[in-house]
């Protein structure tokens, strides 16, 4: 077997071989022998089975396996003929070329290694900023918005009708094409109007109800709604008002003080509006970190180094990038890519930029966090996809079981280190 292993560059290993038909030959014989000792074959005892039957047995498969132990010793000797080791490889071997010929296999591999990266005084790369304010007028529109929220309802005393920010107290009954349907039928319920819970429309017409008035409502249920049998259907809701509630006296008293800061000893009006100031603050902070810092940072980071690029890693966030532009495509947009090699070429073009940029990035982002120090743990990952889903109304438990099993979770924690790192290097981690 004639193998030749050259270094393109620091990431890149490009193997030239020759796979012998004695090679395979010799790699099927000796598989043959290893099935022969342990295959159990009808009229052979065990141990005693001749290699030439395992091979008229498993034949093409034997045959395949052969070559793959052959491609396995290639990968091996081009290993140490170089002196690379097994930590610095990065994903399985690539396939430049496999042609099978007369005398045997010829072979070209890509075997990609991590990028060397010398990367120092970053921290000079790190955009300026002035720290957000917050004002007086922040701080008490969000309190009022906060007092208006927590709150209790009061039975309205006064005879008018129902209005926006109220909650009423009704029955419905829902019908399509004159039929009921699961889950349209309540009673007793309790809908705060303006809130945005219904269907698009049910709400606003409900507004000017009075109290022992029934009323049809008229929607359309929407294109996404969950049971799919009702989505984009007409539906009259039938709504009886029983009762409506208003928003009691809206101070912030010793009482919404221990409401909104339950368990907190000493807590006084000052105290939430304190919270109130900090969690502004930390909002303002948060969004110019997203929209302005972390993507200047990055972009400095990518522009300041140069380094080699593994090509597998790079073509594998190519076919990403065309993946997610091919869920965006119309199937007659996709048609035509459909037997059109050049066509396919261009769109890969078209994204290899970005994609560089982005394989870039990520390498950088794990060689600096290293260098920091920056570390994220798996209970760290999981709490903040728990705090996240409670934030969103969501299964903590199913939420993290989905990015369990869809293999989501390297992502996140990729990304909580980057948030880490950068914050650091801004200066937003004091």
């Amino acid at each position: 077997m004639n193998i030749t292993a050259t270094k393109t560059d620091t990431a890149n290993v490009l193997v030239t071989a020759k796979i012998e038909n004695s090679d395979i030959e010799k790699n099927l014989n000796k598989i043959a022998k290893q099935l022969a000792k342990t295959t159990n074959v009808d009229g052979f005892r065990k141990g005693k089975v001749p290699p030439a039957t395992i091979k008229q047995m498993y034949g093409d498969k034997l045959t395949q396996d052969a070559e793959s132990e052959a491609v396995q010793t290639i990968v091996a000797e081009a290993k140490k003929e170089l002196d690379i080791n097994q930590a610095d490889i990065i994903g399985d071997p690539t396939f430049k070329k496999y042609e099978k010929v007369e005398d045997g296999v010829d072979v070209e591999l890509l075997i990609s290694l991590r990028p060397t990266i010398e990367a120092e005084g970053y921290d000079k790369l790190a955009p300026s900023f002035d720290e957000p304010t917050v004002e007086d007028s922040e701080i008490e529109e969000r309190l009022t918005n906060l007092l208006e929220k927590n709150s209790p309802f009061k039975k309205l005393k006064e005879d008018r009708a129902l209005e926006n920010g109220d909650q009423a107290k009704f029955d419905f009954l829902g019908k399509v094409d004159d039929v009921e349907f699961e889950g349209g039928k309540a009673e007793g319920f309790e809908l705060v109007m303006g809130s945005g819970k219904f269907i698009p429309g049910f709400e606003e017409q409900m507004v000017g109800m009075n109290r022992n008035e029934t009323k049809d409502v008229t929607v359309t249920f929407p294109k996404d709604y969950q049971a799919k049998d009702l989505a984009e259907k007409e539906a009259v809701f039938t709504v009886t008002l029983h009762e409506i509630k208003v928003r009691g006296n809206i101070e912030l008293d010793e009482e919404m003080v221990k409401r909104l800061l339950p368990g907190e000893e000493g807590a006084t009006a000052d105290t939430v509006k304190n919270k109130i100031k900090e969690q502004i603050q930390s909002e303002k902070i948060s969004k110019l970190y997203n929209e302005e810092l972390k993507p200047k940072l990055m972009d400095a980071l990518v522009t300041e180094y140069n380094f080699d690029l593994p090509q597998n890693i790079v073509e594998q966030e190519i076919d990403a990038q065309i993946n997610q532009k091919a869920q965006e495509m119309s199937e007659e947009e996709l048609e035509t890519f459909k037997g059109n090699d050049e066509k396919i070429d261009e769109l890969r073009e078209s994204v290899r930029e970005v994609a560089v940029d982005s394989v870039k990035a990520t390498f950088l982002v794990d060689a600096l966090a290293k260098k920091e120090g920056i570390e994220v743990n798996d209970t760290e990952v999981s709490q903040t996809l728990y705090y996240e889903a409670m934030m969103n109304g969501q299964n903590p438990q199913e939420v993290i079981e989905y990015y369990q099993k869809n293999n989501l979770l390297p992502a996140v924690k990729m990304g909580m280190i980057e948030d880490k790192l950068f914050a650091k290097i801004i200066g937003l981690d004091k």
